[in-house]
């Protein structure tokens, strides 16, 4: 049996090479083969290229590179000709994909998604090109999973990936933060312990030029209410570092009094020391709950983006652990004509605080942490919250029920649509299953 697998993104590659070890761990003598980057060819995969040079986000790369999906795109079909797959899984990456499934497609291979594009939040017509190029849905999530059975897809509910990689490395509850368990603790002048709040600016360099500023100032606001608080910046790396110190510089006499250093490469270790945090939207939103860190969200955009994305956005949150936490997370949000000329407060429904702002929501994410460390009961009622979706969703297993599915599809030959929810929300293998998430309003 042959498998054909392509990752775009460094994100992608780690996801796809704990599923081909998941594959070959049940069929070893399955031939993996596909674009992606070291960590596939890690485990076992042959490479045709490495796409993940390639992971580009704005408009303008795509275009500049656009010759280059191209080559790989025919490639990848030249590939689809010479050994013929009997199956094409996809990984995150829906641009270039939608290409590759279309090719895929064409020659009668079943084509897999493996965390499938988020286009029940955000250009949902999509859902009928996703009919046309794509068998079966392994979704990561459990109101994904619902949303596109309920659209006509195929589905598998196999639980998100990120779970599979903290298991790998975490002992079990390893990541939970130190504070989790002291209930009662609060942060108050006299304490030996002094506490620690942890900022995250994001993983990628606009990320940080958009909104570390703000999240500085909140915690500049914070020190001085909390004085004995400390603040440490997590940067991915070097270059994020230097960056990071740059506008600590830039702000000058604003951070006076503040107790903050920068760290690079030490978030997960972090986690465990932090109180609180205030981060930049993204996944590291699962670590944070994987943590039970009381988290602030935030993320600025243009006016003319907020106006843009209230048209196109279909999701409550912007916030992975907040869209768990709620009955009805996807739906229509209200369109705007104009952007806002202040910040809106925060959902109160939301766990972690989320500001999607035009405006510089410094003042308002200030009050939350100063409340986190000086009142311990509504922190703690925070942190039963995150007990409550983490204890329904934060489960290994997805890549072992992502590959039994896969064999599935491709022991049953090549160009069979299957039915809505079809294989089930688990898999054969044994593995507890993921289950539904809580309710929490």
């Amino acid at each position: 049996m042959r498998v054909f697998l392509s990752a775009g993104e460094p994100s992608g590659d780690h996801h796809a090479a704990v599923l081909v070890r998941s594959l070959k761990a049940r069929q070893p003598d399955l031939e993996c083969v596909g674009l992606g980057g070291p960590c596939m060819a890690a485990e076992g995969c042959r490479l045709i290229a490495d796409m993940t040079q390639l992971a580009v986000m704005w408009f303008l790369r795509v275009i500049l590179n656009i010759h280059r999906f191209v080559d790989l795109a025919r490639r990848a079909e030249r590939s689809f000709l010479d050994a013929r797959p009997d199956v094409c899984v996809l990984v995150d990456f829906p641009g270039f994909h939608w290409w590759l499934a279309w090719r895929a497609k064409r020659h009668g291979i079943p084509v897999v998604f493996y965390c499938p594009p988020q286009i029940w939040a955000w250009g949902s017509w999509r859902i009928h090109k996703m009919r046309r190029l794509v068998d079966h849905v392994l979704a990561a999530l459990p109101f994904e999973h619902d949303w596109f059975v309920a659209q006509g897809m195929s589905s598998t509910l196999v639980g998100h990936p990120f779970f599979d990689e903290l298991r790998a490395i975490e002992p079990a509850g390893g990541l939970k933060h130190a504070h989790a368990d002291k209930p009662g603790h609060a942060y108050k002048p006299g304490y030996a312990e002094r506490p620690v709040v942890l900022l995250l600016p994001g993983s990628r360099g606009q990320e940080i030029d958009a909104n570390l500023a703000s999240i500085l100032r909140a915690a500049a606001g914070t020190a001085r209410r909390v004085p004995e608080a400390r603040f440490v910046v997590g940067a991915l790396h070097d270059k994020h570092a230097a960056r990071v110190r740059e506008v600590i510089a830039t702000l000058g006499h604003q951070l006076d009094g503040l107790d903050l250093r920068v760290e690079t490469g030490r978030t997960r270790s972090l986690m465990r020391e932090a109180v609180c945090a205030i981060a930049v939207s993204g996944s590291v939103s699962l670590e944070l709950l994987a943590a039970r860190v009381p988290t602030v969200i935030v993320y600025r955009i243009s006016g003319l983006a907020h106006v843009v994305q209230s048209w196109f956005r279909h999701a409550r949150f912007i916030t992975l652990v907040n869209l768990l936490a709620v009955p009805q997370p996807v739906g229509p949000t209200r369109r705007a004509w104009r952007a806002p000329r202040a910040v809106a407060p925060a959902d109160p429904a939301a766990i972690y605080p989320e500001y999607l702002a035009v405006q510089d929501p410094a003042d308002q994410m200030a009050r939350h942490v100063v409340e986190w460390l000086t009142q311990p009961a509504v922190r703690e009622a925070v942190i039963a919250r995150l007990d409550t979706v983490a204890d329904e969703i934060a489960h290994g297993g997805s890549a072992d029920r992502a590959a039994a599915a896969v064999l599935a599809i491709a022991s049953q030959g090549p160009g069979r649509r299957r039915k809505p929810g079809a294989f089930g929300t688990g898999s054969s293998s044994g593995a507890t299953p993921c289950r539904p998430a809580a309710h929490a309003a």
